[in-house]
């Protein structure tokens, strides 16, 4: 296996300038930009809109074909919460410090807006698929509201790089060391599993991980959110301390990473970023695949809806680690730089768990991660699928098999590879698609403001439930007549 480790090191030599240049000097601060240039642009839509993304969120609308608005959010939600939720969290804390969680709320409140805009996007430009449902996302909207098919091609190789290769392996090797910890089953094992049980939804297509995600994602949400909870209020008179840490560390006051305040912030700013985007996916251009599949009367409905799964991951289940970490003893003792307490990942978050409940800790964050990390798999394959659709457009079915065998490969390696290679993968992939994406939307968000205005319009002349037409577009090229008729 040694040729394994020689490739590996030899990647990592390779992508990291790469991943560390598109981070630390475009990502973090066009993905910050764009979110406050959306925030503006609709006047703080995040703010004013909030109470009604939830109500959207859980009210049934839509046309009753395909995938339900419900169900787009359930796949979107299980591609969002998986590994950044709990071993990404334990990550940004371990190299950017608490501060970290800071910049992660930032990233969640812009990304609301610029989750809103993609998903919209999204929407407005998807198409009717030979089975019935919608397909579309980045590379539909990059070729029909840009006119550039190849760039559209281009996102779709980087999408299907990071989704059905890197994050799937991510995600297994995240449940393999929980498991392996738990309960001390060997990733080899565990790999095996996760197979079996991929297949058996994934060979269904894109309506089944709909369907399977609409069951498991809101349970395990629910779960995760009461037993931490549970810690908060167990640990209350420790809050305001913990509130201060992260907010005085995300500005250089206190212990962090590193000797000078701006190195602890800029460490702290880029590890808060790229995590809370890895987690909410805002701005990445993988929840509009989701978001494209349901029917819904409005493209703005969806997007609405697709913003409130930031809150759910970022705003409140990442936050649910933070709070699980940093008031454990586990922390503290990292903190004071004790012999030994080397650990990260998700080990660090089963630690703080343990820490807190005993035993039960490791077992809960083990199942937690298995049913947030599967369902995320799920989720990578249907946007992989999606997009495998759009490359080949007169091979679908044979694309489709050889993708489902790739995915199913990839998280048979990933769970026996190591940490660092799956997130530097994952880390590389992640920034080329988001950097086109972010682009794209920039160029194409006045279709999504157009859009959010008519929507806005309809409301206060009384609709209850808005119905979109192109009409209401200024410019209506490449929008489908038969998924959105002119009324």
């Amino acid at each position: 296996m040694e040729w394994l480790f020689d490739l590996e090191r030899g990647f990592n030599a390779l992508a990291d300038p790469i991943s560390n240049f598109i981070w630390s000097f475009i990502l973090v601060y066009l993905l910050l930009g764009v979110g406050v240039l959306f925030t503006l642009m609709t006047r703080g839509m995040q703010f004013r809109l909030l109470t009604h993304m939830a109500r959207v969120t859980f009210t049934r609308q839509g046309s009753g074909e395909g995938v339900s608005a419900f169900q787009a959010f359930s796949t979107s939600l299980a591609g969002r919460v998986g590994t950044g939720n709990l071993a990404g969290v334990a990550l940004a804390l371990w190299v950017g410090g608490p501060g970290a969680i800071f910049w992660m709320w930032v990233t969640a409140l812009v990304g609301l807006v610029t989750a809103f805009v993609e998903s919209t996007l999204g929407q407005v430009y998807k198409s009717r698929h030979q089975d019935g449902a919608f397909r579309g996302g980045p590379a539909y909207y990059i070729e029909r509201g840009l006119g550039q098919r190849w760039l559209g091609c281009v996102f779709a190789v980087f999408l299907i790089i990071a989704f059905g290769l890197a994050f799937c392996g991510a995600q297994s090797n995240t449940i393999a060391r929980a498991l392996d910890s738990a309960f001390s089953i060997p990733d080899w094992v565990t790999g095996l599993v996760l197979v079996a049980l991929t297949a058996l939804i994934i060979y269904g297509g894109v309506r089944s991980v709909a369907r399977a995600a609409e069951k498991i994602v809101p349970l395990m949400a629910v779960a995760y959110l009461l037993v931490a909870l549970y810690i908060l209020a167990v640990n209350i008179t420790e809050v305001p301390a913990m509130l201060a840490l992260i907010v005085k560390s995300a500005f250089g006051f206190g212990p962090a990473v590193g000797g000078a305040a701006g190195f602890a912030i800029k460490t702290a700013m880029e590890n808060g970023v790229k995590r809370g985007l890895f987690s909410n996916e805002a701005g990445m251009g993988s929840a509009p695949n989701a978001a494209a599949t349901a029917s819904v009367k409005h493209p703005a409905a969806q997007g609405l809806v697709q913003s409130f799964g930031v809150v759910c991951d970022t705003l409140i289940i990442c936050t649910c680690t933070a709070v699980v970490i940093l008031l454990s003893g586990v922390y503290q003792t990292l903190m004071a730089g004790s012999p030994g307490a080397d650990i990260q990942g998700i080990q660090l978050t089963q630690d703080a768990m343990s820490d807190h409940l005993g035993s039960f800790g490791t077992w809960f964050i083990a199942v937690a991660i298995f049913l947030f990390a599967f369902t995320s798999i799920l989720a990578d394959y249907a946007y992989s699928s999606i997009n495998i659709e759009y490359l080949f457009p007169n091979h679908k079915r044979l694309a489709d098999q050889i993708l489902r065998v790739v995915v199913l490969s990839m998280v048979m390696v990933g769970a026996v590879a190591s940490l660092d290679f799956i997130w530097h993968f994952a880390d590389l992939a992640m920034g080329l698609m988001a950097t086109i994406n972010l682009i794209a939307i920039v160029l194409l968000a006045p279709t999504a403001l157009r859009v959010l205005n008519d929507y806005e319009r309809q409301r206060r002349d009384g609709v209850r439930e808005p119905v979109f037409s192109p009409t209401a577009l200024k410019r209506q090229g490449g929008i489908d007549k038969d998924v959105w008729p002119e009324s």
